[in-house]
């Protein structure tokens, strides 16, 4: 037997009814998909910052973040002066494109490239390289919560 519900709807309304539910189900799925994805791209993120407060660095800062990125350094065998967003720009969403190589870096954001954030020894891998390139010398704990708390709020506020 048919379970009636705590409210009538008229029988001509069934399809409209049937309709906005199923739009309304199907925004709340995607949404929750899309939730998902990008919690599950910046997974790395809070564990490397939990991990570098405990190598002694203090709280982490958007703007010494930004100040860091976008330093310009004179590289000491190339003569050239290098900072973050040489490579990588300074808007997220877009791609990159290696000073040197010319090959193109995929975008920083996690709404752009969900596999960003996703692995912390590909993390600190990049770090090594990319403060290595740029700073010619490995980034300390401090920076590299600096730059990650700033790669956060860029992406996110968007």
């Amino acid at each position: 037997m048919r379970q009636q519900a705590a409210f009538k709807i008229k029988p001509s309304l069934y399809p409209v009814f049937n309709m906005v539910n199923n739009r309304h189900i199907s925004l709340i799925l995607l949404s929750a998909l899309l939730y998902s994805q990008a919690g599950a791209a910046s997974d790395a993120i809070e564990p490397l910052k939990a991990r570098y407060q405990k190598l002694g660095a203090l709280p982490f800062d958007v703007d010494r973040g930004r100040q860091l990125w976008n330093r310009k350094v004179l590289h000491n065998r190339s003569g050239k002066m290098r900072s973050c967003s040489n490579c990588h720009g300074t808007t997220f969403t877009k791609p990159g494109r290696h000073i040197r190589t010319r090959k193109v870096i995929k975008p920083l954001s996690v709404a752009i490239e969900p596999s960003r954030f996703n692995s912390m020894k590909k993390v600190e891998k990049w770090f090594k390289r990319n403060c290595k390139w740029t700073f010619s010398r490995p980034c300390s704990p401090q920076e590299k919560g600096d730059i990650l708390t700033f790669i956060q709020f860029e992406t996110w506020r968007k």
